[in-house]
């Protein structure tokens, strides 16, 4: 279902009912689930966001995410897991184990056959036809994926285990698990048969161990032919000599593991605060030493963690500032500059940069580059990062959303107020509206006829008594121009974010101050994902004139970067050769030379 990426409809916070109404709902399609794990995943003050997606198939499916992550998904009014939910409560659905190598096939949208399930020594747990199942890789009981049973258990074994088993609905490295936070699965041990089994089983080894235990001994050779034993007491013979050289093995291990048991038990000693305290100290101090140049700063504090921390962190292990003992990454900050590593400063309102780091303390000389990376490497890795992370023009589509008053020209192709359209999907729903009702003049198939329809939708009042007939061209722009216009953005790597209006284009204007200098102001930069601090540092390197960052007046949360003399010139060929953003994105450059691209 989200094995492909899903368009975002709407999000908004949930409400105090809701979230009450919620609770009551996954309380009653998960029984099992206690107050207190019905109040961790339905927390009383924590954000929780609910979220309208279309999936590529164009089904609606309501998304209710905590902390940034899916926690839940509705379809048709029922309630389901994902996969970040089922970590944490691994027993919430039963459980069907699969290989691993068929993790990747269903990622990719496939249905799990009965051929892939592996058969435990417990038995299948119990289930009916629709009964919502989890599964899990062979090994391992973190779920890795959420599914509906296509039939039940005994099913199941009367066809032999052949067939369809299991209708996937989602599974961890899909879409939806890549809307949260992209952690990895837990390790979790599988549950532990029944102790008496593992008892008897053993038991009944050691008694074939011992039976066989002259015949296998080392002491008396020339008494035994391996080839005169049966495969039963070769097999037999075989664990109880490979018994020997494994109790052989544990002792000349042991000193190994001694020599790391004193550092894992410091590491487990600590609790997970005080670990992800040292964690983020150690990927700071390597960001600076390894990653942070001098010429990069002003550097904007959540570039330097998501590009340079985030980069430094060991394989395995995750950056959390909420598991950590700070909570915020400004407070890290804080601790940071009252330790005199660096200096952050507040450039723009909101908006904290680092303006200064003291290579010579004490800290960053001392600190040792982790085993597997290296001070050359990790120089080598960042360069090359920034050209994998290098800016790349965001993909702007027009989109169109039905109003009120076209509701009556879209009803027949199933569309209601709010549906979201391309232009090519509106052209297409009015060609086979005029064509559904035959509306071409039988004389000049160029013009379409107006009905009741068409005529309260596209002609003004004025117009009414007038008009008979339209072209088709004209058809189709009066529709667009009476649609609510929308836009969809789509940034390198990230999902599309639909946006209300036309984009409006970075304006680039000249004025005129005291002592008749003139300035340079560039507006809207964040719209196409760019950072003023970063443009107007690059520009500040080019020109080698002074650049300031300031609010745009009577505009919330909006900067604007102005920059000494008339620098049209240069921001022409930064924005149109280096960023590749299209002209017509670009408002002020009607002096500037014809570079980049055109559309």
């Amino acid at each position: 279902m989200f094995c492909k990426a899903f368009r975002v409809r709407a999000s908004t916070a949930i409400k105090g009912s809701e979230r009450r109404k919620l609770r009551a709902d996954v309380a009653a399609a998960f029984p099992n689930l206690s107050a207190e794990q019905l109040a961790e995943l339905i927390p009383n003050k924590e954000e929780l966001n609910v979220i309208k997606i279309h999936t590529h198939k164009g089904e609606a499916v309501t998304v209710y995410t905590n902390s940034r992550n899916p926690v839940l998904f509705e379809i048709e009014k029922a309630l389901y897991p994902t996969v970040y939910t089922l970590w944490v409560y691994p027993d919430l659905l039963p459980a069907f184990s699969t290989w691993p190598p068929v993790l990747q096939k269903l990622a990719g949208g496939a249905d799990l056959m009965l051929p892939g399930v592996v058969v435990p020594s417990s038995g299948f747990p119990q289930v009916e036809r629709g009964t919502l199942c989890a599964v899990t890789l062979l090994g391992n009981r973190a779920p890795v994926a959420v599914a509906a049973a296509a039939m039940s258990t005994a099913e199941m074994l009367a066809a032999g285990m052949k067939g369809k088993g299991f209708a996937v609905l989602h599974t961890y490295m899909d879409h939806l698990w890549e809307y949260g936070d992209k952690s990895c699965p837990p390790t979790l041990a599988p549950v532990v048969a029944d102790p008496a089994e593992n008892e008897n089983a053993e038991s009944e080894e050691e008694m074939e161990g011992k039976k066989l235990g002259n015949r296998c001994s080392t002491d008396t050779p020339q008494h035994v032919d391996i080839g005169d034993l049966s495969l039963k007491e070769q097999n037999s013979c075989a664990i109880v000599m490979g018994k020997e050289e494994l109790n052989e093995n544990r002792a000349a291990e042991t000193a190994e593991d001694d020599s790391t048991g004193a550092e894992q038990d410091a590491e487990n000693s600590r609790t997970p605060q005080e670990q992800m305290d040292a964690l983020f100290n150690q990927c700071f101090f390597h960001a600076l030493k390894c990653k942070v140049k001098k010429s990069d700063l002003p550097l904007l504090t959540s570039t330097f963690l998501r590009s340079h921390m985030f980069s430094c962190c060991p394989a395995g292990q995750q950056l959390d500032i909420k598991k950590s003992s700070y909570k915020k990454f400004s407070k890290f900050l804080q601790s940071m500059q009252h330790q005199k590593v660096l200096q952050v400063k507040e450039l723009t309102r909101g908006v904290e940069s680092i303006v200064e780091v003291d290579w010579k303390h004490p800290d960053i000389k001392a600190f040792a580059v982790p085993e597997g990376f290296s001070s050359a490497s990790a120089a080598q890795d960042s360069k090359s990062e920034d050209r994998e992370q290098a800016y790349r023009a965001p993909e702007i589509i027009p989109l169109y959303g039905v109003s009120a008053k076209m509701v009556p020209l879209f009803q027949e192709s199933g569309h209601r107020k709010g549906s979201i359209l391309s232009s090519s999907e509106v052209r297409n729903i009015i060609v086979n509206y005029v064509k559904t009702n035959e509306l071409v003049d039988e004389t000049n198939k160029n013009f379409v006829k107006v009905n009741a329809i068409l005529c309260d939708c596209l002609l003004d009042k004025s117009e009414q008594d007038e008009i008979s007939h339209l072209k088709w061209d004209d058809l189709l722009s009066r529709c667009l121009e009476r649609l609510q216009p929308l836009h969809q953005v789509t940034f390198f790597g990230q999902e599309p974010i639909v946006r209300k209006g036309n984009i409006e284009p970075i304006d680039i204007t000249t004025a005129q101050r005291s002592s008749n200098k003139k300035v340079t102001i560039i507006k809207n930069l964040e719209l196409y994902g760019l950072d003023p601090q970063c443009v107007a540092s690059v520009l500040q390197q080019k020109v080698q004139a002074s650049t300031t960052i300031t609010p745009v007046p009577g505009a919330k949360d909006r900067v604007q970067v102005q920059i000494q003399g008339n620098q049209i010139h240069h921001l022409a060929k930064m924005l149109l050769e280096e960023y590749q953003l299209p002209r017509k994105y670009i408002q002020g450059l009607e002096k500037a030379p014809k570079l980049g691209r055109k559309k």
